[in-house]
């Protein structure tokens, strides 16, 4: 089938004919060391002389902006619609409330189109914004986890995806909290999740704040065309922190998963035949007794979840235990354990963590090494190749939480390894030849966060069914010409 607007007509053709991935852009943060973050252009092609090296570097004009997740003005969505081009990052500034809008039309060399300054944000009533999708109407839209004041507000605000005019707030119903979502217009349907409240989270983590509720524990259901909230769906104390939040990539798929973070549960939504979601659990990680760690019982903490473009593998990362898991969810109501590889976290052996009681470990796992450098932090951002072969990961989460977590990767900054997919029977193994050094950056350590491919990835496109209406041309859309 030949593309017509950006991205691909179907999940399945993504990974059947995407391309193998040559450049990744991934944000690398530098909150607090009085240098900006940036933007980096990272060579992944092996046939290339300048494989697993920083290509290019965009620093931002402005410090502590704390970038975090990033997106497109255009993706898969709007694949039926010629006049649409991917040709700008969202890049917002979770610190900040700052938006930088980059423009990648040459992909190598990306550079600065706009900045959106926290006040449009605040003034529409939020901050701290966080997922960046692009919508099938011509719009862009961010959730944002804080009100003008910073206080915890989960809402919506979005942006024309030509000028990046802010467009208003997309609902006047928020939840409690805010952070990721995901949308199937076929089934008229948003679903949002829930990190906290941006005054808890921003100075690092402190369980205190669990039972003072200061961290969600629902994910939140709207309609899609009403822009109305529909359902606040607790998932209790098992849930606390439910994070990253994705729908099967099939349009017609009425289910989904969330990472439930702090106590490492992963559950899966559907839809009921009476039009309304449910969600019950269906992987959970056993928590390791410990001594010398900030709670007797160390949880895995799910920090990121993502699922293969033709929904038959679901992959996570645990952030305290240091593994990265894959499950075969053909059967999605039981999820099966096919790979599992630990890279660093705070249970390697000669750390300062014991683990006196471990009901899946016999021992602790060694520490990992990789062309002689020792990995100091833990598996957390993923990114799966289109064809689901090859998954990429970093190891920052967010610069408090890895100041008080992981203190080495702030001094000796954050990396980026690639895993081998046994796409097959299922399994991981580490690439022994794939290592890009953030520690060696010419000012410095950095922490390299989200990973993303030009042209679109597991995480950021959206689709819609054949022939959908949603991306109907729009009055004053301009042409691929004018742009």
């Amino acid at each position: 089938m030949t593309a017509q607007g950006p991205g691909y007509a179907s999940p399945l053709i993504a990974m059947k004919e995407g391309p193998r991935e040559k450049i990744v852009w991934l944000p690398c943060i530098r909150t607090g060391s009085g240098k900006p973050d940036y933007l980096a252009t990272v060579d992944v092609d092996p046939q290339s002389q300048t494989y697993c090296k920083v290509v290019h570097r965009l620093y931002l004009p402005y410090l502590d902006d704390e970038i975090h997740h990033t997106g497109w003005n255009t993706c898969s969505s709007c694949y039926d619609d010629p006049t649409k081009v991917r040709n700008r990052l969202v890049m917002p500034a979770l610190g900040s409330s700052r938006v930088y809008i980059i423009d990648i039309s040459s992909e190598r060399n990306p550079k600065l189109f706009k900045i959106i300054e926290p006040e449009i944000l605040t003034s529409n009533g939020v901050s701290h914004p966080h997922t960046t999708h692009c919508l099938p109407n011509g719009q862009v839209m961010l959730s944002t986890l804080g009100d003008a004041q910073g206080k915890a507000k989960g809402s919506f605000i979005t942006f024309d995806s030509y000028t990046f005019e802010h467009t208003g707030p997309w609902t006047s119903m928020d939840s409690e909290f805010g952070y990721d979502y995901w949308y199937q217009p076929t089934h008229d349907v948003l679903i949002s999740s829930e990190w906290g409240c941006p005054t808890a989270f921003g100075k690092g983590f402190d369980p205190k704040d669990i039972t003072a509720r200061k961290y969600g524990t629902h994910i939140n259901v709207y309609s899609w065309s009403e822009r109305r909230l529909l359902q606040r769906i607790d998932l209790g104390l098992e849930g606390v922190m439910p994070l990253e939040i994705r729908f099967l990539h099939n349009p017609l798929a009425t289910e989904g998963f969330v990472g439930c973070a702090l106590y490492a549960n992963i559950f899966r939504f559907f839809r009921k035949p009476d039009g309304t979601y449910e969600a019950h659990k269906v992987i959970s990680v056993p928590p390791k007794k410990v001594e010398g760690w900030a709670l007797p019982e160390m949880p895995g903490i799910i920090t990121d979840i993502i699922i293969s473009l033709d929904d038959r593998f679901l992959y996570f990362s645990n952030w305290a235990h240091g593994d990265i898991r894959q499950y075969d969810i053909t059967d999605p109501e039981h999820p099966k354990l096919t790979g599992q590889i630990f890279l660093g976290g705070s249970i390697v052996k000669g750390g300062r963590v014991k683990v006196i009681h471990d009901v899946e470990l016999k021992e602790q796992p060694d520490p990992v090494y990789i062309k002689g450098k020792r990995i100091e932090g833990s598996p957390q951002m993923l990114q799966l190749s289109l064809d689901g072969k090859r998954l990429y990961v970093t190891d920052s989460l967010f610069s408090p939480w890895d100041k008080q977590f992981y203190p080495e990767i702030v001094q000796k900054g954050s990396v980026m390894l690639q895993i081998d997919v046994d796409t097959v029977s299922g399994g991981l193994a580490l690439n022994p030849n794939f290592l890009v050094d953030f520690g060696k950056e010419p000012e410095g350590p950095a922490l390299a966060h989200e990973i993303r491919y030009p042209g679109g990835d597991c995480t950021s496109d959206i689709w819609l069914p054949p022939g959908s209406k949603e991306c109907a041309h729009k009055k004053g859309t301009r042409s691929k010409s004018s742009l």
